[in-house]
């Protein structure tokens, strides 16, 4: 998705891609060239990518460019964005990099409105007790864990603002 994603913007090179990969990621994951150069050959393969080489910077390059089948792979995944899609908060940033691609706003509010009663229907919860049941900062001692805690539910409220403002929900 972040190949297509990013190639929805202009045609890039395979560097150029590795680098914008990373920096969406940040500090969670790198990229080697051994693992962007295998993924761009399947989406040319697939059709969805197209590649020429060319000079640039007395060095010769792999320019990538998304092709129509690539944007519509692209814009289809996002509408159905689901699951850990919606749930784990790296993927979440990589579909929110995106979403302005897919053309209806009512498709991309569905996409907003998954993620939200996500968020509003439970709580998003770090550690649990031996019955599986989650802690709560009452059952927390530990000052670290605790600030933990408090920073994501922080974030999950300010999420929530967000995604209800987004969405035209009342408070």
């Amino acid at each position: 998705m972040m190949i297509l994603g990013f190639l929805s913007e202009r045609a890039m090179c395979g560097y150029e891609l590795r680098k914008k990969m990373e920096q969406l990621q940040g500090d969670m994951r790198r990229f080697s060239d051994g693992s962007v150069y295998p993924a761009t050959a399947r989406l040319v393969k697939a059709g969805l990518i197209s590649e020429r080489t060319e000079m640039r910077d007395g060095r010769q390059r792999h320019l990538f460019t998304l092709e129509t089948a690539g944007r519509e792979r692209l814009i289809a995944e996002l509408r159905g964005c689901d699951g850990l899609m919606v749930s784990d908060f790296n993927r979440w940033r990589i579909v929110l990099t995106f979403l302005s691609i897919v053309p209806d706003k009512d498709d991309r509010d569905a996409v907003l409105r998954r993620r939200y009663d996500l968020l509003n229907g439970k709580d998003v919860h770090f550690f649990y007790c031996e019955a599986g049941n989650p802690l709560t900062l009452d059952h927390i001692g530990d000052p670290y864990r605790r600030g933990l805690l408090k920073v994501n539910d922080a974030a999950v409220a300010a999420e929530l603002g967000w995604l209800g403002s987004m969405l035209d929900l009342a408070d």
